[in-house]
């Protein structure tokens, strides 16, 4: 089976390079403050936290999923991208060798900002992929963008 590609965009009125602050640049810090129901903490098992770095999400008590695993593969504080390969965790089910997602920031005519995040799931050779199980992820990811950009409205001075 060939790569699976989705693309998603979400429009916020928080400004794009504060996004990019939250979302890339504290996201070790301001996840687990921001949804310690989900995420116990993020560190970094592996280089310095730039690219080439391998970051572990451990997920709170109670939550299905115990851990994930990604590398970063770039990072760019000018052009407000970042991407990176998941390559460890339940969420690569049996299915999957990873998952790499490309995600954008860019300004909107309004002032706020436009995320776009380009997202690729690579099958293992002959494996069936489940898409309501991709349908699932995908929604609580723009779960977890909305939750932080709430936060971001509530903190002003938060990633300015």
């Amino acid at each position: 089976m060939s790569v699976i590609t989705f693309t998603d965009e979400l429009t916020s009125p928080v400004p794009a390079k504060r996004m990019f602050n939250a979302f890339v640049l504290d996201i070790d810090n301001l996840f687990p403050k921001v949804l310690p129901q989900y995420i116990k903490n993020i560190e970094v098992i592996g280089g310095d936290g730039g690219p080439g770095s391998i970051k572990k999400l451990n997920f709170a008590e109670g939550v299905e999923l115990k851990h994930l695993k990604h590398k970063i593969d770039a990072v760019d504080k000018e052009k407000l991208t970042y991407n990176y390969t998941l390559i460890e965790g339940e969420s690569l089910m049996e299915n999957l060798e990873s998952i790499s997602y490309e995600i954008k920031f860019e300004t909107s005519p309004e002032g706020g900002s436009k995320v776009t995040t380009v997202t690729k799931y690579y099958p293992k050779p002959g494996a069936e992929i489940n898409k309501e199980k991709i349908k699932e992820d995908r929604e609580k990811l723009k779960g977890m963008y909305k939750a932080v950009e709430g936060y971001l409205l509530a903190n002003p001075t938060v990633c300015a």
